[in-house]
């Protein structure tokens, strides 16, 4: 994927004014998601999601211009959200931010790591060991309960390898 980001020269002061609303108003999140489109029949997905009331919906727009990626929409309950989902993406924009970003500095570490082992499974036991990584991530997040956690993936695996 062509690094979109570094034909709109941000600035440091834009940088930081973007890690500052990530840290603020913004989620770094991975996601076990079910898809049996996937060899492994889950998708790990990866995003950065900044939020604002839809009053001051403008500040995503500039958001979207300087970062370049992602998709921005307004929801009925009077908030936007501009979500940037996929790996090569998220790991691009984190890579510019991390210099920047102080509350979830961790998380964007973790983040890292599993983009970099994402890349790299090559079985069920890599799969399950990025699904860890994944399940971490809420220790570092105000996250809901999660129902699909590595548990859940490998019961589903099995079951799925059983039935076959």
């Amino acid at each position: 994927m062509k690094n979109k980001i570094n034909k709109n020269k941000l600035t440091k002061i834009n940088l930081a004014y973007i890690a500052g609303f990530l840290d603020g108003d913004g989620s770094i999140l991975a996601q076990l998601v079910k898809n049996d489109s996937y060899i492994y029949k889950f998708q790990i997905r990866l995003s950065i999601v900044f939020y604002q009331k839809t009053t001051k919906h403008w500040i995503l727009l500039w958001l979207k211009k300087k970062l370049k990626y992602g998709f921005i929409r307004k929801k009925i309950n009077g908030m936007s959200e501009y979500c940037i989902v996929s790996s090569e993406p998220v790991y691009l924009i984190l890579l510019k931010l991390k210099p920047y970003i102080k509350l979830k500095k961790k998380l964007l570490k973790l983040i890292l790591k599993i983009i970099k082992h994402k890349k790299e499974i090559k079985s069920i036991e890599d799969f399950i060991n990025v699904c860890k990584l994944v399940d971490l991530t809420s220790t570092l997040t105000y996250s809901k309960k999660r129902k699909i956690i590595t548990e859940y993936v490998k019961n589903y695996i099995n079951k799925d390898t059983v039935e076959t």
